[in-house]
Parts: structure tokens; sequence; C-alpha cells
């Protein structure tokens, strides 16, 4: 599944952020995600295997919107875009993963946890962001982007947990939350696809 970065907000309220250390286990993940209810995930490059990753969710399971997370220069985006990922996330934003980007037309989330990183997002286009680190920054501090950037919705990653995601999901400029709780790596080394679909289910629930 691929579309604007508003759909995939729109897509629901929690989005997974995995990282994969074996390939083999991307699509059984996925599929346990859509069974919980979730059709949004986030693989993260950290690993040799993330691409592969990706590219087996996006053959195998298209209704799922598999996207690249860690995106830190214009080659990574490159590389998710060959790889078949549906959106694409960095932590932070640079001019050049900006530019490239909006003129490649992707569904692409930039982060932003400043005031200057804001504007410099909505002068490229991007009212749709990443903010990181959430948990540390505190839903006080991003509730205050509402006043000045009204039309900015975020996905806050970083810190977010089963028990405080609620919180962040009742503010006001917040549209979804990014959480690596659903997809744990003692979940993926057991394969407890099982426990992975109850998470889905809760994370679909809030």
């Amino acid at each position: 599944m691929t579309g604007d970065i508003a759909t995939i907000f729109g897509a629901g309220r929690v989005i997974p952020v995995v990282q994969l250390d074996d390939e083999n286990d991307a699509v059984p993940m996925a599929r346990a995600l859509l069974a919980g209810g979730v059709r949004t995930v986030e693989i993260t490059l950290r690993t040799p295997a993330a691409l592969a990753a990706i590219r087996a969710v996006a053959d195998a399971v298209p209704e799922m919107a598999v996207g690249a997370g860690t995106l830190l220069k214009p080659d990574d985006l490159a590389a998710a875009v060959d790889a078949g990922a549906g959106f694409f996330v960095s932590p932070g934003l640079t001019p050049a993963l900006l530019t490239d980007a909006e003129a490649r037309g992707l569904a692409y989330l930039p982060g932003a946890a400043t005031s200057t990183e804001i504007m410099m997002a909505l002068d490229h286009g991007f009212d749709r962001l990443k903010c990181f680190p959430a948990a540390q920054l505190g839903a006080d501090l991003i509730k205050s982007f509402y006043g000045p950037f009204a039309q900015v919705s975020f996905c806050t990653t970083g810190g977010i947990t089963r028990d405080n995601a609620a919180d962040f999901l009742a503010l006001p400029n917040v549209a979804c939350v990014g959480a690596s709780w659903v997809v744990t790596a003692a979940l993926l080394e057991a394969k407890d696809w099982a426990a992975i679909e109850a998470n889905a289910r809760f994370a679909a629930g809030l």
C-alpha cells in the first residue's frame, strides 16, 4: 500500500517502528500486524537486512504500507525507493533530503524538534512531520507548537510506550505515534507472531 503522507497518517494512530536483523522475519511480522488491525510499519535502515525486509513486505504483503526509517542522506532515500518503500522517515531534516524528497514527490516524513526546523519543512511543502525524541521533549513542548503552526500534524516518536501513547495522541497537533514496543527484538527473536498480533490489536484500539 502506498500513498501520500496524509494517507499514511490516516491509516492508523500507531505506526510500529521495527529494527529487523533477519529479512525472513519481515513477512510474518507484517502479517501479524495486519491481523491485529495495524496497516503501517516503519522498518529502520539500521541493519544490513533492512532493505531486503522492506522489499519482502512490499512484494508479499501489498496491503501493508511499509516505510523506511532512519533516512540520513539522499542515498538512503534512493535506496529505500528502489526497495519499494511506500513512505520515508528521517529523525531530523537536512536541506538535501528536503529538496530531494520534494523533487521526487515522495511521501516523506522529515523530523523536526524546533520552530526553525518546522519552518524549513514548511518551506519545502511538508506539513506532516516526525517529532523526535518526543518523550524527552515532552507533551507540553509539542503542544506549544500548535499555536504558531496549527497547520502542522506530528507523528511523535521516541520514548513512546503503551502507557504514554494516549497522552501524546490526545494533543491537538498529534495525528499518530511511532512505537517500538509493538514489535520488539525479543518477540522477533522468539518469532512470537501471536504476541505481535496482540500488541497490534492494543495499538489499533488507541
